[in-house]
């Protein structure tokens, strides 16, 4: 039988708080994947089994965006730093399309959105440490099924000490 839900926790902007990014696995254990978009300040795959981009507070060896092949959806990961301004996310989509992704996921703002912009849906889970649009801490759940694509914000709610 083959799996036609699949559900990826997306996180982004925690700028050296590593605790959310070792609790997330833990919380959100139904999920599939974890992606995360960038400016962590440090590789966060000792943390768990995260796919990672690299933003502009990053500076060590991962990729500045990464294609997934997932089902039938192909995502386009990147932080958004050159590609995403003010709200406009025509140059993301533009991007994005250019690799053939019906998704793209980015950070780099700190706050949450969730635009289909010529075809693309452009998803960003905002930040897991601040966010500037007053929301507290949070990331995404996005969930993929043949021809339906799901998000969901959640509020990073961190787990005690000794978990």
């Amino acid at each position: 039988m083959t799996k036609t839900t699949i559900r990826i926790c997306v996180v982004s902007d925690n700028h050296s708080r590593m605790k959310p990014i070792r609790d997330l696995p833990l919380i959100e254990k139904d999920c599939d994947f974890f992606f995360h978009c960038g400016d962590s300040r440090e590789p966060v795959r000792p943390y768990g089994p995260y796919a990672q981009v690299r933003g502009n507070n990053d500076f060590y060896d991962v990729p500045e965006e990464k294609v997934i092949d997932l089902g039938i959806h192909r995502i386009y990961m990147t932080h958004g730093t050159r590609l995403v301004y003010y709200g406009n996310y025509q140059y993301l989509a533009r991007q994005a399309k250019k690799k053939q992704c019906d998704i793209a996921l980015f950070g780099h703002t700190h706050v949450y959105s969730d635009a289909l912009v010529d075809g693309v849906r452009c998803l960003n889970p905002g930040s897991i440490w601040h966010n500037r649009d007053g929301r507290p801490p949070g990331y995404m759940i996005l969930t993929l099924e043949e021809n339906r694509v799901q998000a969901e914000w959640k509020e990073y709610k961190p787990l005690p000490e000794n978990e």
